[in-house]
C-alpha cells in the first residue's frame, strides 16, 4: 500500500503535468548505488519509501512537486540516512543531466575529440568513388543490377580496414599482451574479432579469446524502470573487478575459471570454465566497454592494442542529411535480437534510449583513445533493412505517436521509417556473402558469432 497519500502527479521540466511514480524514485537510487558498486534493491526501495514519505509531507496534488524538488529531497534523504556516496553519485547523475540538456538548448557541437574526422573523410572519399554518398545514387545502381557489386566493394574496404589493423599488432610484436576490439552496440565487433584473430593467427600469432559476456551480473541485479525494462547497458552490468583480476591474473601466467552466464535465465555461476594463456599468447577482447578505464586499470597501456569499431556510413538521405550511424545499429540489432536471442523488434526500438544513453557516457568519449578506427558499416545494409524492417517501423511510428512515455520510440521510429521509405528495397540477400560481417546480424555468417 502506498504512503503518498492523494499524490498522483508531479511536474516535469518543461512543466507536463505526468503520472507520480515512487519506483522512478526508487530506480534513480538504485542507478545510483549500483555506480558505486552496490546493489541492494531492498535498501533503495526503503528509501524511497522515505522520500515519498517527505514529499508528501511538503506536497499535496491541489500543489504537485517539481521534479527537481524530489530530487532535492532525494539527496538529502540519502545523506541523513548514512549513504553519503550514493548521494555523491546522485548529485553528479543531476549535474550531468543538467549540461546535455543545456548542451541541447545551445546546439552545442560534440568536441572534436569524440569525433574520428579523418577516418570519417576516408569514408566519405570511398563513398563518393563508389557512387553510394547519397540514397540516389544507391537507388541508381541498384537499379542498375549491381547490388552484387556493391556488397563485394563494401566488403573489400572492410577487409583492408581489418588486415590494416592487424598488420600494425604484428609491428608490435612481443610488445603487446592484449588486443581490445570495442565499439557501440550492433556495430560488428563480434565478427572483426575473429577476422582479426583469423589474420594474426596466420602471422603466427597466438591468440586466446577472453568472452566478456560471461562477466554480467546477475540480470536481476541491473536496475529496472518503470516498464521492467532493465538496463544492462552500463559498464557496471559487468563485474569490472573480476574482469580486471583475471586479466592480470593470465598476465602473471596464472589459470583462472572463467564464469559462465547464462542469457536466457539471466544467471552468472562462477569459477567454470579453466583458462590460462602461454607468455607468447595475446587475450583478445571483445567488448562494448573495452575503452572503459576500469576494465583494464593498472595494467601497462603500451602493451594493450585497441581497436574501434563502428557504423561510420557517409550517405546523404533524400532530405539532404547524412543517414544516422546509431540507426544502422539499431536495425541490425533488431534483426539480430529477434533471431537469436527471442527478443521482439519493438522491445529492442523501447530499449534503444538505454544503449544510447551509455554509449554518450562511457564509449564515445573514449574513441580517440583507439590504436585504430574500422568502419563497421555497408551501403548494402540499406536494401536489405528496408525489405526486413520497414513496415514494422510504420506500425511503431503510428503506435508511439500519442504516446508521452514513448517519445524517444516515436522519434525515432518516425525518422528511420522516413529513411528507409526512400530506399529501392532488395529481397535477395544470396550476393551478400558468407564472410561479411553484416551476416552476424542478418544470419548465414561462417563465423560462430551468436
Amino acid at each position: 500500500m502506498s504512503d503518498r497519500g492523494n499524490l498522483t502527479h508531479v511536474f516535469k521540466r518543461d512543466g507536463t503535468l505526468v503520472e507520480y511514480s515512487r519506483q522512478r524514485i526508487t530506480n534513480a537510487i538504485y542507478r545510483a548505488a549500483v555506480a558505486m558498486g552496490g546493489r541492494d534493491k531492498e535498501t533503495a526501495e526503503k528509501l524511497a519509501l522515505k522520500v515519498e514519505r517527505v514529499v508528501c509531507e511538503n506536497y499535496a496534488n491541489e500543489h504537485p512537486p517539481m521534479v527537481e524538488k524530489i530530487q532535492d529531497i532525494v539527496e538529502k534523504v540519502l545523506i541523513e540516512e548514512g549513504h553519503a556516496q550514493v548521494a555523491k553519485q546522485f548529485i553528479l547523475y543531476r549535474a550531468s543531466q543538467h549540461e546535455k540538456r543545456k548542451a541541447k538548448l545551445s546546439k552545442s557541437k560534440v568536441h572534436s575529440g569524440n569525433i574520428p574526422y579523418q577516418k570519417i573523410y576516408e569514408v566519405l572519399s570511398w563513398a563518393a568513388d563508389h557512387n553510394v554518398n547519397s540514397v540516389e545514387k544507391l537507388n541508381q545502381r541498384i537499379a542498375k543490377g549491381e547490388f552484387r557489386d556493391i556488397c563485394l566493394e563494401a566488403d573489400a574496404a572492410y577487409e583492408a580496414d581489418v588486415q590494416a589493423a592487424a598488420e600494425l599488432i604484428h609491428e608490435r610484436n612481443g610488445n603487446i599482451r592484449i588486443v581490445v576490439v570495442a565499439g557501440p552496440s550492433s556495430s560488428g565487433k563480434t565478427t572483426t574479432t575473429r577476422k582479426l584473430a583469423q589474420y594474426l593467427e596466420k602471422k603466427g600469432l597466438g591468440l586466446v579469446e577472453l568472452n566478456i559476456d560471461h562477466y554480467f551480473f546477475d540480470l536481476e541485479l541491473h536496475p529496472v524502470d518503470e516498464f521492467g525494462d532493465y538496463d544492462f547497458e552500463t559498464p557496471q552490468a559487468l563485474d569490472l573487478a573480476l574482469i580486471n583480476q583475471h586479466v592480470k591474473q593470465l598476465l602473471r601466467g596464472e589459470e583462472v575459471r572463467i564464469p559462465y552466464y547464462d542469457f536466457a535465465s539471466g544467471t552468472r555461476t562462477l569459477e567454470q570454465t579453466p583458462m590460462k594463456i602461454s607468455s607468447n599468447d595475446i587475450i583478445l577482447i571483445d567488448s562494448l566497454h573495452g575503452l572503459y578505464g576500469d576494465m583494464l586499470a593498472g595494467i601497462d597501456g603500451s602493451s594493450i592494442f585497441k581497436v574501434y569499431i563502428e557504423t561510420l556510413l557517409q550517405m546523404k538521405a533524400n532530405n539532404g542529411k547524412f543517414i544516422r550511424w546509431t540507426d544502422l545499429r539499431l536495425m541490425r540489432r533488431m534483426i539480430r535480437d529477434e533471431q537469436h536471442r527471442a527478443y521482439d523488434p519493438k522491445q529492442t526500438l523501447t530499449h534503444w534510449h538505454y544503449v544510447r544513453n551509455a554509449e554518450l557516457r562511457n564509449i564515445l568519449p573514449y574513441v580517440n583513445m583507439a590504436d585504430y578506427i574500422i568502419n563497421g558499416a555497408v551501403p548494402y545494409e540499406l536494401p536489405v533493412m528496408r525489405n526486413r524492417l520497414f513496415d514494422h517501423f510504420k506500425e511503431w511510428e503510428a503506435e508511439f505517436r500519442d504516446d508521452p512515455k514513448r517519445v524517444d520510440a516515436y522519434l525515432r521510429a518516425s525518422r528511420v521509417r522516413a529513411m528507409l521509405e526512400d530506399i529501392s528495397p532488395v529481397t535477395d540477400e544470396s550476393p551478400i556473402p558468407e564472410t561479411s560481417h553484416f551476416r552476424e546480424f542478418i544470419g548465414g555468417s561462417i563465423y560462430d558469432v551468436h
